[in-house]
């Protein structure tokens, strides 16, 4: 029998075999398919779109779960309330976006390209030119398997931050307490978007931060920028071949910010006393441009670099193995620390690998 790899279930196109591998495609299915798991002692690897992690070229000893259930419900629609909709965890994150906007569900318009699917979004709390999911969902339904009994947080229970959630913390080397089942937005009807909040989309859009646009605009000027920076999954472009952006942006205190250049980006970080970062900014000013790791000679050969379009992205050139990736990853990481004194903290799960 034929190992599944891992290398054939994640964007970045890297990964070892799985010691074994289920595919659960209804609520039943996931709930049983991990329950068994946990029964038998085996450890539990949580796989759906695969963009968000980067796995050992030693594979993962344990069972493997791709969750694939698809499908929404739309529970409530009205022009006061707006539409309650109540997504399947598998269901491809873009498809529910393009979904929203061709009929004016307003809010996750800003979210158009991300890849992977809708389960995965509350975890890390995704977001992107300045939305992310907190804003707009209502609540989420998932499996406890410390309890063995489903549990649905609301959002306020969630603990969302800045790629953070209880979902996230509850998580451990890539094992999840809480599976999520289902994810409920609850999004305005409307053809405008929600106000926008980052400057180059504003530019992009003709609009100041802070106005609205008519959402399918949005959309289409989101999935352009994104493309421009290697960031919407196409087979042909080995610059999407990774787990997109590598490292979150630095949350630091305001003094460490203040010791950096004048044209240093500074985002408000939500917390007093705080400033967030541009980690991009950082790794290009350290000295790492689009392309490092290109040439043959480089920390990993040339097999994987820096992505040509955007210094966040770590890229599987088409041979680069899952050390090659983390070969590029710490030498980014510590000319970063060398250059500022910050240390960047990798985006995507780790398994079976440290940095």
């Amino acid at each position: 029998m034929t190992s599944t790899l891992l290398s054939a279930l994640t964007t970045s196109a890297v990964g070892g075999p799985a010691g074994k591998y289920v595919e659960a495609r209804t609520e039943a299915e996931i709930i049983n398919a991990v329950s068994s798991a946990d029964a038998a002692g085996e450890q539990v690897l949580i796989v759906s779109g695969g963009s968000n992690l980067l796995v050992s070229d030693d594979g993962f000893p344990g069972t493997v779960i791709r969750i694939a259930s698809e499908g929404f419900t739309v529970n409530a629609e009205d022009s006061c309330g707006g539409v309650a909709v109540v997504v399947q965890a598998g269901h491809n994150w873009d498809k529910l976006v393009e979904h929203a906007v061709l009929h004016a569900w307003s809010g996750i318009e800003a979210l158009s390209g991300i890849p992977g699917s809708t389960g995965a979004t509350p975890v890390q709390n995704v977001g992107a030119y300045g939305a992310d999911v907190s804003q707009t969902i209502a609540a989420v339904r998932t499996w406890d398997r410390e309890r063995n009994a489903v549990q649905t947080f609301t959002n306020s229970e969630l603990k969302f931050g800045y790629r953070d959630s209880i979902l996230k913390q509850a998580t451990v080397n890539g094992s999840p307490r809480y599976v999520v089942l289902t994810v409920e937005f609850q999004l305005p009807l409307g053809r405008m978007s929600a106000p926008i909040r980052y400057a180059e989309l504003a530019r992009a859009l003709g609009v100041e931060v802070g106005q609205r646009a008519y959402a399918n605009d949005v959309r289409r000027e989101v999935l352009r920028l994104r493309a421009s920076k290697g960031m919407v999954w196409d087979a042909a472009d080995r610059d999407t071949y990774s787990t997109g952006s590598f490292f979150t942006n630095p949350i630091v205190a305001a003094d460490v910010a203040d010791k950096l250049p004048e044209n240093a980006p500074r985002y408000p970080a939500g917390q007093d006393g705080m400033v967030k970062l541009s980690a991009a900014w950082l790794i290009d000013q350290a000295g790492f441009g689009k392309g490092f790791g290109l040439e043959d000679g480089g920390v990993a050969g040339g097999r994987a670099s820096l992505s040509t379009k955007h210094t966040l992205a770590i890229t599987n050139r088409g041979s680069a193995s899952a050390a090659d990736m983390v070969a590029v990853a710490r030498e980014v990481r510590a000319g970063v620390e060398r250059h500022f004194g910050i240390s960047l903290h990798p985006e995507p799960l780790l398994i079976g690998l440290e940095l």
